[in-house]
């Protein structure tokens, strides 16, 4: 599996990444993004750019990818939602058509987040916003898969670099496991959304269900093929 990963350097998009890195059925990894990784691996290829989600440079050979993991984003907090929109659905867009039309069956892995409002009706912005991404990427002729992962446990030495979501993950830190085991419908980890991600993507995946949520996520994150 040839993987473009946008996000790298996000929280969710370095647990997306190390997965990919480990696993055996992905064959190599082009990383867009606006800085550096700092990683070093012989499966990675970076692309560095002011615009991450320009990818019309001739150089780039799009209908090579079997899947794009899109894990860039970012907080609504703070933002007017012009800026917000332009950020998440503009930009997201802007990558995704130009992949689907160099290849229709290329996976499209989107991080939303839940709460999204696939009516586009939510008096909250960002749900609002968000779902108008996702309804416009399904309408797009690849495999668009959305990711709502609710509470996502930073594992593995993957912190985000939002100072609030660093101190709300070390408060709850404690009750993660509890969670975990008693309402995996309200959590998962970035981990888990890399084994996700992975397997939606791999041949004879079959998933039907275009929007997925925790339990759908961990579910599918130890599930082989043949049992989703």
């Amino acid at each position: 599996m040839n993987v473009i990963l946008f996000g790298g350097t996000g929280m969710i998009g370095r647990g997306v990444l190390r997965e990919c890195l480990r696993d055996d059925s992905v064959t190599a990894v082009l990383s867009v993004g606006r800085t550096p990784l700092g990683v070093s691996h012989p499966k990675l290829r970076e692309r560095v750019q002011d615009d991450p989600c320009d990818l019309w440079a001739p150089d780039l050979d799009l209908a090579s990818f079997d899947a794009c993991f899109f894990c860039l984003g970012v907080s609504a907090v703070g933002m007017k939602e012009q800026e917000y929109r332009r950020v998440t659905h503009d930009l997201t867009l802007a990558a995704a058509r130009p992949l689907a039309a160099a290849n229709p069956r290329l996976t499209f892995a989107y991080v939303s987040g839940e709460g999204t409002d696939s009516t586009e009706q939510s008096r909250t912005m960002w749900a609002r916003v968000k779902g108008e991404t996702e309804n416009d990427l399904l309408q797009l002729p690849f495999q668009a898969y959305m990711f709502r992962p609710g509470l996502v446990q930073p594992v593995r030495g993957m912190p985000s670099k939002t100072f609030l979501y660093r101190a709300g993950y070390a408060l709850t830190a404690p009750v993660f496991p509890l969670l975990r085991r008693f309402a995996p419908h309200l959590v998962t980890t970035t981990e888990a959304l890399g084994r996700a991600m992975i397997n939606v993507a791999s041949p004879g995946a079959g998933v039907r269900t275009r929007v997925l949520r925790p339990r759908d996520i961990n579910r599918l994150a130890q599930s082989p093929p043949d049992q989703r």
